[in-house]
């Protein structure tokens, strides 16, 4: 059975996953192992004035005045209205937000740890508290950071000029939107272990991690240790998202606290904890207005966007990514000649912002989306047309659009015709009118995007960032029994890597994936790679071990030739072996010759050897494009305010598609999270500051029964600027659920004149905009 690109195979990773035999953070036995708890603050912005220790504990209680020799968390830009706060990983003067870490506590066990916390006294001095970017950038406002001369991390400017289009545009669409905060929930929470290797003189770090290789970078950093000091080893991980692919105050701490008591100290995150102090995402606000001519065609759009991205910059993407994301990705896939745009990236007191599946994407293809929608019904016309109007069409491709992606290959208008004959478009208007004849409504809707993967080095170094990525490298190595040996420093949270880059391998070398091992997410045994983030996995993993693994290919037909009495040439790999005519050698065979039996060779052959370590990255450095339009048709109860999603539908082109099977999993999960986005997720936040959300009773995460049966289609157009024409999906199907729902129930709330423009679109917020617009139908009547 084939077993390569294209093949439906299960994921290697599950047995171990479904047997119970995986290693997470939390499985990890150790001798003399001690657990840590910290004291967190119950204030969102406070001067600390001191703290206490239990007596008689004070060699197990640390502030961060006894942390000698450990820096801040400090994520460096060379942006020119960048501000950089320095994040202690104890917090030294003051707290910033509540669940900031003040003290840690370690102990034989995790609840012994957690009395010594109770025990610890910090008197605090309460400041003035920003839960809103408004009240943050209010003249006079309380400065987050003293050295500050406002509360923003940074201000982006986009312009083109908008005069001409202004005076001429035949329809102006004016809204405002909203997104909410969230958490990112991961099934596994943060966690680390750490330990000082005698014998190896290191630094040893076990975390959940997306990003080994950058998390030893930053450790050695702030440690002030040679990386040489330091090995990071990412188990297994149960789910990151962005959420841990940046370095966390509490790996720092364990780190430091191994090291420091010489023995082996692990702390690991309780739900609580995330809830509260876990870093945050998604909360945008938008001031949108666009200009259209009477058909519907976009000619130029104007917004601000403003970011609410907490108390501190993360390490090492920065407060500001998400305002960079949303400012270059507003226009998404649309045909745009005028464009202007301004960011802010607001610090306010709550916890920091990191990437999150879609980084930015679900915010901006939420206004987008819904500005579509607007301009159809302000031009009278069917949201779908006016949407395949706009949209880029597959005769410009490649295409550079008006903020310099670069869309490389793809139909998008046909995405949309394909989502649009998937759900049966052309008789929803009759469906609608029966429902509505039975007090039933019903509407329908759509949302298209770009997902801009496996963006590399010019991408990040334009944001500014210190730490750029460039080629991702991979070791391809045929073992002494003829099996395959492949390693990664990329890592696998869930998304099947270990799978789809085997599959790679077994393209090249005609071996069936049980005989190919994936080993990932180890410093000290990997190449160097920056890691899983940004749909990069299988576009820069999966280049670098095809290319390894053809250049593996190419020596071992150059040892079967040998062997076969034949030149190279006259060889063909398939099967496991090298093939000349009938007669074979088996991988087997040529590698018990390299390895045990080099007197069968002769004294001129190659040396390179059966090891291959290559560096890739794709011929374009702005990355490859997947894209994809949602389709959704909804059921508002207009009594309760209740939505039931009765079909969704997904179309979708990723390029090449390695299996087929995987990438399904990663649409229904990518949607299933962004469904969440649009109409449970919420941190919601009291004026004090205080986290109102802070268990799964509160924090409303989707379920199966909250969930719509996904239906699937799917297109190839591969790229040409990737190996195999590969392109990312790890992130695409959360971008666009939000468009498509809200725009669905915006069409279901069309007879009541009523506009959802907030996400989530919970029954309080659609009930509040009916009753609104009853309120305002009423107010304009009386004045008649």
């Amino acid at each position: 059975m084939k077993t390569g690109i294209g093949a439906k195979v299960p994921r290697k990773e599950d047995a171990r996953h479904l047997n119970g035999t995986a290693q997470f953070v939390g499985d990890i036995k150790m001798s003399h192992l001690w657990e840590a708890a910290y004291v967190r603050s119950p204030l969102a912005h406070a001067k600390i004035k001191s703290i206490t220790k239990p007596e008689g504990f004070e060699d197990r209680v640390f502030s961060m005045a006894d942390m000698v020799g450990l820096g801040p968390i400090a994520a460096q830009s060379t942006l020119p209205t960048y501000n950089q706060s320095n994040h202690w990983p104890l917090a030294k003067d003051k707290v910033r937000f509540v669940g900031e870490c003040i003290v840690m506590c370690v102990a034989p066990t995790r609840a012994e740890a957690e009395d010594l916390a109770e025990a610890v006294i910090v008197d605090l001095e309460p400041l003035p508290v920003h839960v809103t970017v408004d009240t943050a950038l209010a003249p006079n406002a309380e400065k987050l950071h003293d050295e500050w001369e406002n509360n923003l991390f940074l201000t982006t400017q986009f312009d083109t000029d908008l005069t001409e289009i202004r005076k001429t545009a035949a329809v102006v669409v004016e809204r405002e939107y909203s997104t909410a905060r969230q958490c990112m929930a991961p099934m596994e929470g943060k966690g680390a272990l750490a330990y000082w290797d005698g014998k190896a003189d290191q630094l040893v770090i076990y975390t959940s991690t997306q990003v080994p290789h950058l998390i030893r970078t930053g450790l050695a950093e702030c440690m002030g240790l040679d990386q040489g000091e330091v090995r990071v080893i990412a188990p297994d991980v149960g789910g990151g998202f962005g959420y841990k692919c940046v370095l966390q105050p509490e790996e720092l701490t364990v780190g430091w606290a191994a090291k420091h008591l010489g023995r082996p100290i692990r702390w690991t995150e309780d739900r609580r904890e995330h809830l509260t102090a876990g870093a945050n995402t998604r909360e945008h606000k938008y001031k949108m207005t666009a200009y259209a001519d009477d058909t519907g065609r976009l000619l130029g759009v104007d917004a601000d966007i403003w970011v609410d991205v907490g108390a501190y910059s993360v390490w090492p993407f920065t407060a500001c990514l998400e305002a960079a994301q949303a400012g270059g990705n507003l226009p998404g896939p649309y045909d745009l000649g005028a464009y202007a745009c301004r960011t802010y990236s607001v610090a306010t007191n709550k916890p920091g912002f990191t990437p999150y599946r879609g980084v930015a994407r679900p915010g901006v293809c939420f206004a987008m989306e819904l500005t579509i929608d607007a301009i159809a019904r302000a031009v009278g016309r069917d949201p779908l047309d006016v949407r395949r109007l706009n949209l880029v069409p597959g005769s410009k491709m490649p295409y550079t659009n008006i903020t310099g992606k670069f869309y490389d290959t793809g139909d998008y208008p046909e995405a949309a015709r394909q989502a649009a004959e998937m759900i049966d478009a052309k008789s929803f208007a009759k469906r609608k009118a029966e429902a509505a004849s039975t007090g039933r409504h019903l509407g329908i809707g759509f949302s298209s995007f770009t997902e801009q993967s496996a963006h590399g080095t010019k991408v990040f170094a334009s944001w500014g960032l210190a730490l750029v990525p460039g080629y991702e490298q991979a070791m391809v190595k045929l073992a002494p029994t003829g099996s395959v040996e492949v390693k990664s420093g990329n890592q696998t949270t869930g998304q099947g890597l270990e799978t789809t880059i085997a599959q790679v391998a077994s393209d090249w070398l005609s071996l069936d994936i049980s005989s190919i091992k994936v080993t990932m997410g180890d410093t000290g045994m990997t190449p160097y790679s920056t890691g899983a983030y940004a749909s990069r996995g299988m576009v820069m993993a999966g280049g670098a071990v095809s290319k390894a693994s053809e250049e593996l290919a190419r020596r071992i037909r150059v040892l079967g030739a040998h062997l076969l009495q034949c030149k190279a040439e006259e060889t063909e790999l398939k099967d496991g072996a090298v093939f000349r005519g009938a007669a074979s050698v088996s991988l087997k065979q040529i590698a018990q010759a390299w390895y045990l039996r080099p007197d069968l060779l002769p004294d001129n052959i190659e040396t390179t050897g059966m090891e291959v370590t290559e560096g890739y990255k794709p011929t374009i450095d702005t990355g490859v494009f997947t894209y994809a339009t949602h389709a959704a048709v909804v059921e508002v109860d207009i009594e309760t305010g209740k939505v039931d999603i009765l079909d969704y539908v997904i179309f979708e082109d990723c390029g090449t598609r390695v299996n087929p099977l995987i990438l399904d999993g990663q649409s229904y999960g990518g949607a299933a999270q962004g469904i969440g986005t649009a109409l449970f997720e919420e941190v919601i936040y009291d004026s004090a500051g205080q986290p109102l959300t802070s268990t799964l009773a509160d924090y409303i995460l989707p379920g199966p029964a909250e969930l719509p049966s996904f239906r699937l289609g799917h297109s190839e157009s591969p790229s040409p600027y990737s190996r195999h024409g590969i392109k990312g999906v790890g992130e695409g199907a959360a971008i666009a659920p939000s468009g498509a729902l809200v725009n669905a129930i915006n069409d279901a709330l069309t007879p009541f004149g009523a506009e959802i423009n907030s996400i989530p679109a919970t029954p309080h917020r659609i009930l509040q905009a009916i009753f609104d617009a009853r309120d305002a139908r009423e107010m304009l009547e009386a004045a008649e």
